[in-house]
């Protein structure tokens, strides 16, 4: 019986060249054929040439060139890429790397640019002044605005960033922690608090999220002293409420930080006071409160703006805890400065 070849149809016998050899298969475009040691080493080390030439003509000092590694190198590539979209040559930014450092030492805080999805476009070069990092550095933390924040405040921040880019022009505010040095947590015992105050604003028209972006001025504010610390009782006031918020006593202090006397507000309810933008925090902070089983034990700190008597803002950190008998709310509300 002949067998018959199954690529040639020839018979078996007659033809044996027909046949892949072991080990020599010809290349498929599923299979294509393994690049050599040599192959790889090669294309690793043209990366690494490209690598360099981009480390070099970055804006900055020789001394942080050297030491970024290769993520860092181009994290900071795709931060200018960001500020050329937004920031054409032949355009006048409003912000960016022209502006001088006598320039920038007259602002209060440093300057922030975010793109329409939160990424990092520009950090002002005085940012290490606030935060005891560089702007190089502080992109070793990632290349969004929520990568730089410290704690559980970045789910805020993206409720006020969305609402601030569904209307557009309108100005948001929000305090957040930003991460910092490690000398400067030593120092300080913690991370910086900052206000940020900006707005989403098109940069060119037709006005499209390649096009738009966040500007915003963010300026640090002091501190929070430990509450038994008691050098800083000038600084905070405590209010008492029924389970609903409605003040039922409040301390004389509070004339100093709001504005009103102790008898407007008794019988009035905390919501009244609230910026409208913090009324789902503190809503949050007060569903917290009520579902703590142990009494007196207090829910976590919220930072809320209240209404003073003169139609301004106050910024505070208000700690509410749910006194003995479970009837009754304290707060204790310290002034941001």
């Amino acid at each position: 019986m002949t067998i018959f070849c199954s690529h040639c149809h020839r018979p078996l016998q007659a033809e044996m060249s027909c046949l892949p050899r072991r080990g020599k298969q010809a290349p498929s475009a599923s299979k294509p054929f393994r690049s050599t040691k040599s192959a790889s080493k090669a294309r690793r080390d043209q990366i690494n040439v490209e690598l360099q030439a981009l480390r070099s003509l970055l804006p900055i000092s020789a001394r942080e060139k050297e030491r970024l590694s290769y993520l860092h190198t181009m994290a900071l590539v795709c931060l200018r890429l960001r500020g050329a979209q937004l920031f054409p040559p032949d355009s006048a930014p409003p912000v960016g790397p022209a502006l001088g450092t006598e320039l920038l030492s007259l602002l209060p805080g440093f300057l922030l640019v975010l793109s329409a999805n939160g990424k990092l476009v520009y950090i002002s070069e005085n940012v290490d002044q606030v935060l005891g990092l560089s702007m190089v550095e502080l992109l070793a933390q990632g290349d969004t605005i929520f990568d730089i924040l410290d704690g559980r405040t970045p789910e805020d921040v993206r409720k006020k960033l969305l609402l601030a880019q569904e209307q557009p022009g309108r100005e948001v505010m929000f305090v957040s922690e930003m991460r910092t040095s490690k000398a400067f947590r030593l120092q300080h015992g913690g991370n910086q608090a900052v206000a940020v105050r900006g707005r989403f604003m098109a940069l060119r028209w037709p006005a499209s999220p390649s096009t738009t972006a966040f500007l915003a001025l963010c300026t640090p504010v002091t501190r929070l002293p430990a509450d038994s610390d008691a050098g800083s009782q000038d600084d905070l006031f405590q209010s008492t409420h029924i389970l609903d918020m409605m003040f039922t006593d409040v301390t004389e202090s509070v004339t100093y930080h709001l504005g009103y006397c102790r008898e407007e507000l008794i019988g009035q309810s905390w919501y009244s006071l609230l910026h409208p933008e913090d009324a789902d925090l503190a809503a949050a902070q007060h569903r917290a409160v009520g579902e703590l089983l142990s009494a007196g034990a207090a829910a976590e700190t919220a930072v809320l703006r209240l209404l003073r008597r003169d139609w301004t803002w106050a910024w505070l950190s208000v700690s509410a805890r749910r006194d003995c008998g479970g009837h009754s709310i304290t707060c204790t509300s310290r002034c941001l400065r």
